[in-house]
């Protein structure tokens, strides 16, 4: 009877320690459940944030075409007018540069009437306006959402799961803490200034041939002034789509007819003939880079050319390669168009440069025999490319590629978890 008591009281104890045993094991499995989820919200956060990254560069490139179609029409109206007026002919551009440019000039006037497209009300012009507001109302505050409201996210996935492995409990009521968390300062907004943004957005733009320079001289085949050997007339076209220091987008076209003069005074130099002109600013504020003046005469029927350059200008009428004058009626004419540059972006801070996005938890349950059990468990977003960069290089963790994923990591030793509390 003794003996058989005591294998009683084995044998209970035994049943006992299993089913802490199978408690502390189903414990650990939910939390680790848990943790991976958690982890699994920080993946796809970064993702999004990667993703509407990516967004504002498409928009960005949407607004550039726009600038560009805009100044586009801008240059062909213009040149409708000129063409109108014979100023320049259009018979002297084919005599002196060819039947092809003579041709294109004449070409001009289907586009009269083009420069409504380039007015602050037009349909490109809302467009363009439409692409900024989607990247500041929409956009930038999505991000600004997520990046505040993923703790909270990451806390109710994790909430849910260990809800549905244990159906019997209180929904909610798990006493569960984060014990670490690498969340706070891993992703920081960063000015639309900062090289990641811009070098991204210009190199996308140089994808695309309608946004490269648009830059060509013509010059004709004979000598024009004996003072000027080596000296032609030149027909200068100039255009180029730019992202300014401040991260706002302009594009600029311009053609002039540079007749080859001469005189005692200055010498040679080149007379220009504003031909067409068309500059859009992606802003209101923003100023022409090219050599301008901002009140430029109708004609030059008063003064000389050459006289009003030397006294009203700095401009290189001997050797210059730029149309100025053409320059100054674009930006006199220039409409006002709405945008406001590239956006703040958030990118990984450079404190989390090359470190998993990682967080612990702690769970205390319940277990048989009203047995607290006590369990740990941790998980990390990590920034993994699917295949090899073509360069061969290493790619630190960022937001302009959603390569992010989850997976469960080791509990940090006591000591490293009390230290992060």
């Amino acid at each position: 009877m003794l003996l058989a008591g005591l294998a009683a009281v084995a044998l209970v104890r035994y049943f006992a320690v299993g089913q802490a045993v199978g408690a502390k094991a189903r414990q650990l499995h939910a939390l680790d459940a848990a943790a991976y989820s958690g982890a699994l919200v920080q993946a796809r956060a970064l993702n999004m944030l990667a993703y509407i990254n990516r967004a504002h560069v498409g928009h960005q490139l949407a607004m550039a075409h726009l600038l560009t179609l805009g100044s586009w029409a801008s240059l062909g109206a213009a040149q409708s007018r000129q063409l109108a007026v014979g100023n320049p002919p259009s018979y002297l551009i084919a005599m002196l540069f060819g039947a092809e440019h003579g041709a294109a000039y004449l070409a001009a006037s289907r586009a009269s009437g083009l420069e409504a497209l380039a007015h602050s009300q037009s349909g490109l012009a809302q467009a363009y306006a439409a692409h900024d507001r989607t990247v500041r109302e929409t956009l930038s505050v999505v991000q600004s959402d997520i990046v505040q409201g993923l703790p909270q996210a990451r806390w109710t996935a994790m909430q849910a799961v260990l809800g549905a492995n244990y159906p019997e409990a209180p929904a909610g009521r798990f006493e569960l803490r984060v014990t670490e968390d690498g969340w706070p300062g891993y992703v920081q907004a960063y000015a639309p200034r900062r090289p990641a943004m811009r070098s991204l957005v210009l190199g996308a733009a140089a994808l695309y041939r309608f946004l490269d320079a648009r830059n060509h001289t013509a010059s004709n085949a004979w000598m024009v002034d004996a003072r000027c050997v080596g000296r032609r007339h030149q027909l200068r076209r100039r255009g180029a789509t730019e992202l300014d220091d401040l991260g706002r987008w302009q594009s600029i076209d311009t053609q002039s007819f540079h007749a080859l003069r001469s005189n005692r005074w200055i010498g040679c130099y080149h007379r220009e003939y504003a031909m067409g002109w068309g500059w859009i600013p992606g802003a209101a504020s923003q100023t022409m880079s090219e050599a301008h003046v901002d009140d430029p005469p109708h004609d030059f029927s008063e003064q000389d050319f050459w006289r009003w350059v030397r006294d009203a200008t700095d401009w290189d009428i001997a050797s210059g390669q730029d149309n100025p004058l053409a320059n100054s009626k674009a930006a006199a004419s220039r409409p006002q168009w709405q945008g406001g540059g590239l956006p703040v972006y958030f990118d990984v801070a450079e404190a989390g440069a090359g470190v998993p996005l990682r967080f612990g938890v702690a769970l205390r349950h319940p277990g048989p025999d009203e047995l607290v059990i006590s369990t740990a468990s941790a998980a990390e977003a990590f920034f993994q490319r699917p295949q090899e960069r073509a360069d061969g290089r290493a790619e630190l963790p960022n937001l302009f590629h959603p390569y992010w994923q989850a997976r469960l990591a080791p509990s940090a030793p006591p000591a490293q978890t009390e230290a992060s509390q």
